[in-house]
């Protein structure tokens, strides 16, 4: 990969092989027979899941990486997707079928990758790859903590996740200032809301928006009941609710509006 192109893509590329393979194993590959690599770089991960027994599909915006992939790994080559995960319409390219997703991913989108994911877990039972350590450690966040907020609650609400281990700057090049972190999100069993999901997004991101206040002062904007701001859920603060408090409380605004 030339200088050039690593400036381009703002990324951090992998060069240690047992973490390459420790993150390849990390998938437990229970539920599909299609895996999709987010962002392949040079290929360093790729290479341990093109020898798992599952069919891996790699996309991948750079096209010198592109361009690396196709003569590397000629079996591949029909299965690389030259686009930007986040402009695509998945169904063009997997129709209805089941995937899992895994990847080192770029710091700057990886927010905005696990949104995407979210948007189709229908199709998506597992979801395993390489963040900034903060942002590995809000996902898999649990209530009660400062790291806990609106992406905590959002996926866990739809998805069991796991903090696996730390890896350290020194094994990228160029060296990050920051250390990252490994999770896995396996899909849960139930993953549907008994709630108006719309609105339980809204209740998570407008209390999270206001995390120091309680929730009777952060909803305020909700135009809530009397009635129901008198409630003792709404003297909490937005940290103190698990997930399954969170979907509670969608449903108390749901009937209060009714």
């Amino acid at each position: 990969m030339s200088v050039r192109a690593k400036k381009h893509l703002g990324q951090h590329f992998l060069k240690d092989e047992q973490i390459a393979k420790d993150i390849a194993d990390s998938l437990t590959e229970k539920g599909y027979d299609t895996v999709l690599e987010i962002g392949p770089g040079m290929g360093v991960l790729t290479k341990y899941l093109l020898e798992k027994d599952y069919t891996t599909h790699v996309i991948e915006i750079d096209t010198e990486s592109v361009e690396y992939l196709q003569n590397t790994y000629l079996n591949l080559a029909p299965r690389i997707i030259s686009k930007d995960f986040l402009k695509i319409n998945i169904t063009d390219y997997f129709k209805e079928k089941q995937f899992a997703i895994i990847g080192n991913f770029p710091y700057n989108i990886s927010t905005q990758i696990v949104f995407k994911t979210l948007d189709y877990r229908d199709q998506i039972p597992e979801f395993s790859g390489m963040f900034q350590k903060e942002v590995a450690e809000r996902i898999a966040e649990k209530k009660g903590s400062k790291k806990y907020g609106i992406l905590s609650v959002i996926a866990q609400a739809f998805y069991d996740i796991e903090y696996l281990f730390t890896v350290p700057p020194t094994v990228f090049d160029p060296p990050p200032k920051v250390e990252s972190g490994v999770i896995r999100m396996i899909r849960k069993a139930d993953y549907s809301l008994p709630v108006d999901e719309k609105l339980f997004y809204r209740v998570v991101k407008t209390a999270f928006n206001q995390r120091r206040k309680m929730l009777r002062s952060s909803l305020k904007s909700m135009n809530l009941s009397d009635k129901l701001r008198e409630d003792a859920i709404f003297a909490l603060r937005p940290e103190q609710l698990s997930v399954e408090e969170f979907i509670n409380l969608t449903s108390l605004i749901e009937q209060d509006a009714i």
